[in-house]
């Protein structure tokens, strides 16, 4: 069994929703996590109990026995298929070793504005490229499914890309200023009070885009915070809807305001631009503002939990020609 590993029973809360955690591995610092899965079985042992508890189950055929066969694989009854803890997870027909993979979670999951993949390439000795690939597949399990918003709850969109005033003046655009989507990304986020926060990349900042996303993700006659874009004029038929002027200078009316989003918004900025480097590219943002809102999400548990309530949602797995695929 792996050394340094204590069985507990507790609730982790993430989300609005309710995880049951059997097993929690205990360490305290770097070292102590490289001590703990030094080798490939301590990663499986730790990996089938976080993903069965002791009670195997095929991934094929839920209702069939299993077989336990020779070198941690198990044998579907009802399909005859073969299998093993990293099956239909992110490890799947991954060539690094396990070592190096949960190695690569802690990081990513531990460092408040995320680790590059330059920088990962060397702590965990892998490739640029197999690094890259490594940080998106990690990042694919942040996308976890939410309940509503409730309560008071702040929304706000912001842009994503470069200043057009730092272009050299010979590659200057006209038409790209303000809530421009030529050269920007929108993203449109929610965030309740003393809660969780849900933010998603957009097309564009308009009524038909925006109105369902709120309503899918906020809870019928919540208190709605927003600035004064006209898009949200209409909210007052489904929400107690306060407005905070912006362009008239006012940024807090006793409890109304968007400084929480706002916040938000500059802390995944930063961590964009100073670990990233990242601007305009569309097609992986979601992945990277999922990242950010996941470390928000738990921001009240310490380095250990969050490693360990990573492993709730590892049963996603991206595939490279998907990920280096064009966008639609």
């Amino acid at each position: 069994m792996i050394s340094r590993i204590e069985k507990t029973h507790y609730i982790i809360i993430y989300q609005n929703y309710n995880i049951s955690m059997e097993l929690s591995v205990i360490f305290k610092s770097n070292r102590e996590l490289i001590n703990t899965f030094s080798t490939e079985q301590e990663c499986i042992d730790f990996l089938e109990l976080k993903r069965w508890e002791g009670n195997v189950v095929s991934p094929y055929d839920a209702s069939s026995k299993v077989y336990k066969c020779k070198n941690n694989w198990y044998k579907c009854k009802n399909t005859k298929k073969f299998f093993n803890v990293k099956t239909g997870t992110l490890f799947e027909n991954s060539k690094i070793g396990l070592t190096k993979w949960l190695e690569a979670i802690y990081y990513i999951t531990a460092r408040k504005k995320g680790v590059a993949s330059c920088q990962l390439s060397k702590d965990i000795n892998v490739t640029q490229k197999t690094a890259w690939f490594v940080l998106h597949r990690i990042r694919k399990c942040f996308n976890i499914a939410t309940e509503q918003l409730e309560n008071v709850v702040e929304i706000d969109e912001t842009f994503v890309g470069g200043k057009h005033k730092n272009r050299h003046k010979k590659t200057k655009e006209k038409g790209v200023q303000g809530r421009s989507t030529k050269r920007k990304t929108p993203v449109w986020g929610a965030v309740e009070r003393k809660g969780n926060l849900i933010a998603r990349v957009v097309s564009n900042t308009q009524k038909g885009t925006l109105i369902p996303h709120i309503k899918e993700n906020i809870k019928e006659d919540s208190y709605v915070m927003s600035d004064e874009w006209p898009v949200y004029k209409s909210l007052y038929q489904n929400y107690i809807h306060y407005v905070i002027k912006h362009k008239a200078g006012q940024y807090v009316d006793g409890k109304v305001h968007t400084n929480t989003i706002e916040g938000f918004w500059s802390f995944m900025k930063r961590g964009l631009l100073g670990t990233y480097h990242l601007t305009t590219k569309k097609k992986h943002l979601q992945k990277y503002v999922d990242e950010f809102v996941f470390r928000y999400n738990t921001k009240w548990h310490n380095e250990q939990d969050r490693f360990n309530l990573f492993f709730a949602n590892m049963k996603n797995r991206l595939r490279y020609k998907d990920l280096i695929c064009k966008a639609a």
